[in-house]
């Protein structure tokens, strides 16, 4: 685990409000059943396939990348890592012909209300957890008394999901051009630890608290980093040879905004490998974490 020391002063800003997820990579056992889960089943678009590498998106954007690694085995539930990557969808509508897929296959399905979204969770063949959601309207998000927002976790009402499908749709319609990476959910060991990492160094701002976890967001935004120890206190990172994350991506709007976040890391003597592209490094439990400029990121399908 990477030694995080601590800094002379939190940094009173925060990273810029357009920040953004990018590509996530995942590993899993075998290529076949994610084809079958991701493009027949969720309704991603293929984009690549070359045995080792599978990439999936939405209207021609990647945003998922499964690296194919024979013999791996699911993750230990009690360890850190992965706990969901979050897709979000542009309208209720798309979350509709998502839902229809899923039931529509009798795949196993968990579902909630959060308030400043509705959410659809499931798990990959290989375990990795994934979340598929829209938000509300941001207007309609309430703040609590102490400043944080206002989010629960009350059952979705599924039959008022499924009304919102195009009326002549017998056969769903792929995943929506726009649907992006929304938030990553991570299983973290300790959640001081995370907090200072993602929100005293990267500048994530602390949106919600609930007991066991933390939510990080940009902007205003409810949540782009969940960070939980609801079974990882303590508990050490995953073996190398278990499906699960191997990268995600934070894409920033500038230059100088990218910059800001590199002077942060470098205050916190955090090592990390800087390319023209822009940094790789890891958090405190071995998460891989790329940071680059969105457009960089628009014409790049992998930073290496």
């Amino acid at each position: 685990m990477a030694y995080l020391p601590t800094l002379d002063a939190q940094h009173p800003s925060s990273i810029h409000p357009a920040t953004t997820l990018g590509l996530v990579t995942l590993a899993v056992a075998n290529a076949a059943p994610s084809i079958g889960f991701y493009r027949d089943l969720l309704g991603f678009e293929l984009l690549v396939d070359d045995g080792a590498r599978l990439q999936f998106g939405a209207g021609g954007q990647a945003l998922l990348e499964l690296q194919v690694q024979p013999g791996l085995r699911p993750k230990p539930r009690r360890t850190t890592g992965l706990y969901h990557v979050a897709f979000v969808v542009p309208t209720r509508r798309d979350l509709a012909h998502v839902l229809q897929r899923i039931m529509a296959a009798h795949y196993p399905l968990g579902a909630s209300d959060h308030l400043v979204s509705e959410a659809l969770y499931l798990s990959d063949p290989d375990g990795n957890g994934l979340e598929i959601y829209r938000d509300r309207p941001r207007e309609t998000w309430r703040t609590q008394p102490n400043g944080e927002l206002m989010m629960d976790t009350l059952p979705l009402d599924l039959a008022d999901v499924l009304k919102e499908r195009t009326a002549s749709a017998a056969h769903p319609p792929a995943m929506a051009a726009g649907t992006r990476v929304g938030h990553m959910h991570l299983q973290v060991a300790d959640l001081a630890q995370a907090q200072r990492f993602y929100g005293a160094v990267l500048g994530f701002d602390v949106m919600v608290r609930i007991p066991g976890a933390l939510f990080l967001g940009a902007g205003g935004y409810h949540h782009h980093f969940g960070l939980n120890i609801w079974d990882s206190a303590n508990a050490p990172t995953p073996p190398a040879d278990v499906a699960g994350l191997r990268l995600f991506t934070i894409e920033l709007p500038s230059v100088a905004a990218l910059n800001f976040v590199r002077e942060r890391i470098v205050a916190a003597e955090i090592s990390f490998h800087e390319a023209a592209t822009g940094l790789t490094l890891a958090d405190p439990w071995d998460n891989q974490i790329v940071l680059q400029v969105a457009s960089i990121a628009d014409s790049q399908t992998m930073l290496v």
